[in-house]
């Protein structure tokens, strides 16, 4: 065990390193191929800004204007007879648009039900089985100047789907 605590506090240096190496052995301007990179860095975050900001603020509106808890008042009756804790609705819509404010509405969560109940994990199992679908699409199809973006929403829609069910599945024979 102490070996792969030893190489995981190793790895980053080291692949540090192999790359640098690498790149003098083959003659590369290594410094100016790092200016390079980070210039074309700052261009696509001066691109995808806007999306960003745009997000985090409809989060923020989401969940201050009050328009969420009564979203999740009505699709938590609808829900629950299914199974699906109401509890759960506002982390599940929240994380579709942001991880961030997905991991506070996490740790409210854990606060009220404790990180052992069936809520908890439920709420833990979810935030690593689903995707914050359109902060990756607007980022990514956004940076990539990709304009008709076919079917992916549907299919990142019923993968997140899987996923919540999959949490649901898994917490309750974790408890």
């Amino acid at each position: 065990m102490r070996f792969l605590a030893i190489l995981s506090d190793l790895m980053i240096p080291l692949l540090i390193f192999s790359i640098v190496g690498f790149a003098l052995l083959m003659k590369c301007s290594v410094f100016d191929d790092f200016i390079s990179g980070a210039k074309s860095g700052l261009r696509t975050i001066a691109a995808i800004l806007p999306s960003l900001i745009g997000l985090m603020v409809a989060v923020g509106v989401l969940r201050s204007s009050g328009f969420l808890d009564f979203l999740s008042r009505i699709l938590g009756k609808l829900l629950s007879p299914v199974g699906f804790p109401p509890a759960l609705v506002p982390l599940s819509i929240i994380r579709m648009f942001s991880s961030s404010a997905a991991t506070g509405l996490l740790l409210d969560l854990y606060k009220e039900y404790g990180t052992d109940s069936y809520i908890g994990l439920a709420a833990s199992v979810m935030m690593c089985c689903t995707e914050t679908i359109f902060y990756t699409m607007s980022v990514y199809f956004a940076a990539a100047h990709v304009t008709k973006t076919r079917y992916t929403l549907l299919g990142a829609l019923i993968s997140t789907a899987s996923g919540i069910a999959v949490s649901l599945l898994l917490a309750g024979r974790l408890v």
